[in-house]
């Protein structure tokens, strides 16, 4: 969805609605997937000062604890406002996706803000308590083992480790 914004920056007299739907099941994200359409609504409406553009979309993201490896499924909710100029459009360094011929590419926008408002490292709980070093298993799941010491058998996944430390 591209939305002009030059033109309506010129001759918009009516605020602008859309509501939209973008697949980035096939996108390449930092740690995870959204497999499930991002939907949400775009607006702008002429104001004083230039226009003034509204963005909320509503993104699910799967991805793997980064301690314990369980399934993390979470919605992030992304509201964002932006302030256009007329002297933004000719900026290098404006922050907005946007092509020579003043064409705003809403799909970009939303791409780019749903990496922003996901974090690096994903938990499946702020408390998680990771993988035992010992046997493997997920902590908070009962793992009974004893603190490791140099005799106790390491589990296999974690040897690469053990050598990287000696």
């Amino acid at each position: 969805m591209r939305f002009h914004l030059q033109k309506f920056l010129e001759t918009g007299k009516t605020p602008y609605t859309a509501t939209f739907s973008f697949d980035f099941s096939q996108a390449d994200f930092p740690g995870y997937q959204v497999n499930e359409p991002v939907a949400g609504t775009f607006s702008a409406e002429l104001i004083p000062e230039g226009v003034h553009i509204t963005l909320q979309a509503v993104a699910k993201a799967d991805a793997e604890c980064a301690r314990c490896l369980a399934p993390v499924h979470e919605t992030y909710t992304i509201a964002q406002e932006y302030i256009v100029r007329p002297r933004d459009l000719s900026d290098e360094d404006f922050e907005l996706p946007l092509d020579e011929k003043g064409l705003l590419d809403v799909e970009e926008l939303v791409y780019q803000e749903v990496i922003f408002a996901v974090p690096r490292v994903l938990l499946c709980s702020p408390d998680c308590l990771g993988l035992c070093p010992i046997c493997g298993k997920r902590k908070a799941a009962g793992c009974t083992c004893q603190p490791a010491d140099e005799a106790a058998p390491a589990d296999a996944r974690l040897s690469i480790l053990k050598q990287l430390l000696s």
